[in-house]
């Protein structure tokens, strides 16, 4: 069984205008938070028809973000996918002087914002009836930052490494373990 590379830089607009679907971006998300899963598996999570499902994926794969995992059906008529990355890496600067890709990347820009919004939407429906530790364990907050350019390098910096060293720190294997979602964001206002 083929592991996932860690992350694929995108550069191009198809592969972008293809992310920013709606559907494909949580089909991409649950197979990566929840590894391989049927098109009928998926089809059940996503609330979509079998056959929008495989559509879909069949888009996600022709651009290399998510593949076939055969060895995983129990039947010929059964079709398991995998996400053939962890991360998807996106650099505004690579775009910058194409402005179909510019355009297609502020459009997959848009969906991401959408379903970190729908995420904690959904925690905040949950909330209730999660384990008191959990809800005391969460966090969140915004700060009015005035840096230079140098410092708001630094802090991005900072926080890549952050976010790496806690999903190395990550296993989803271990006795309590529970998937966690950290967003993090830093723009000029």
């Amino acid at each position: 069984m083929a592991s996932p590379e860690r992350s694929v830089h995108v550069r191009d607009a198809g592969a972008m205008r293809a992310l920013a679907h709606p559907t494909r971006s949580r089909l991409l998300g649950e197979l990566r938070a929840d590894g391989p899963r049927s098109v009928g598996g998926l089809s059940r999570v996503v609330d979509e028809a079998p056959g929008s499902v495989s559509y879909h994926l069949g888009v996600l794969a022709e651009h290399g973000f998510v593949e076939e995992a055969p060895e995983l059906a129990p039947n010929r008529r059964e079709r398991w996918f995998r996400a053939s990355h962890d991360y998807t890496r996106l650099e505004p600067a690579d775009v910058r002087d194409d402005s179909e890709a510019t355009a297609s990347l502020r459009a997959l820009r848009s969906t991401i914002a959408h379903r970190y919004a729908e995420a904690f939407d959904d925690y905040l429906a949950r909330e209730p009836g999660l384990p008191q530790e959990w809800v005391d364990a969460a966090t969140g907050g915004d700060e009015l930052l005035h840096l230079t350019l140098e410092q708001m390098v630094r802090l991005r910096e900072e926080l890549h490494a952050f976010a790496r060293r806690w999903a190395a720190a990550s296993d989803r294997d271990a006795p309590g373990a529970q998937g966690v979602q950290l967003f993090y964001r830093s723009l000029r206002r």
